[in-house]
């Protein structure tokens, strides 16, 4: 059994909540569909899937995307867990019936994140801050909730910063995976919008020890309280 991890580009990898994943013995088997990686042909081996950030956008026509959103679907259908970062929360909302559409304001960089109610009893959210800063990079964003969906988190730029489709479903327009590093790639490559590298990592120097430890909080939330329960639900699918 292994999580399917959907990566988009060289610089959204998945970070912290990958290792976090291996520590808690979940192998990751990590496609590269804009590469010419296929998507798994079954459900057969999978116990969850992760879906990455990345310089695409929803319906701009890669050739790899509707084979994705169709994956997506299909494990969420099967309440396989299903956690989506930034593109890969975007890729989420709209495989599920929501709409995405540019942001009237882009965030790079570091910005104040509210909780909603809902997530102040979401065990994804136990011990997290109900306002933090985190690191967002993104000129698009989920507009319209997929049906059924709760909204988690929001920004005063982005309202729906994060939300949650059935029991297993997480999206996050935030990157809470990155460390330093990722952070300064996916800033260098991930699109049209960086800020100079100097402000960024003045940004990290402020920020990054409070961010480090929400985001490693959770990691250890997702792993501890979604993914175990993909081995009694894979085990079923076909």
């Amino acid at each position: 059994m292994a999580i399917i991890v959907f990566q988009h580009s060289d610089s959204n990898r998945p970070g912290r909540l990958g290792s976090t994943l291996r520590d808690h013995a979940h192998p990751l088997d990590v496609r590269r569909l804009d590469l010419g990686d296929p998507v798994p042909v079954d459900f057969d081996n999978v116990s969850g899937v992760v879906t990455l950030g990345g310089p695409q956008d929803v319906g701009d026509g890669s050739p790899w995307m509707d084979a994705e959103l169709a994956f997506l679907r299909s494990a969420h259908e099967r309440q396989l867990p299903l956690v989506g970062i930034c593109l890969g929360a975007q890729l989420i909302a709209h495989a599920l019936g929501g709409e995405v559409k540019e942001s009237v304001e882009p965030e790079v960089g570091f910005y104040d994140l509210t909780l909603s109610s809902a997530a102040h009893v979401d065990t994804v959210f136990s011990g997290v801050a109900w306002q933090h800063k985190t690191f967002c990079h993104h000129a698009c964003e989920v507009s319209t909730l997929p049906p059924g969906a709760v909204a988690l988190a929001s920004s005063a730029a982005c309202k729906i910063q994060a939300f949650k489709a059935g029991m297993r479903t997480y999206a996050f327009q935030y990157h809470f995976e990155v460390d330093p590093a990722l952070a300064l790639a996916i800033n260098e490559h991930g699109g049209e919008y960086p800020v100079p590298a100097e402000t960024l990592a003045s940004e990290l120097e402020t920020h990054y020890p409070a961010f480090a430890r929400i985001s490693d909080r959770m990691c250890e939330n997702l792993a501890a309280h979604v993914f175990p329960a993909a081995k009694l639900v894979g085990a079923s699918g076909g």
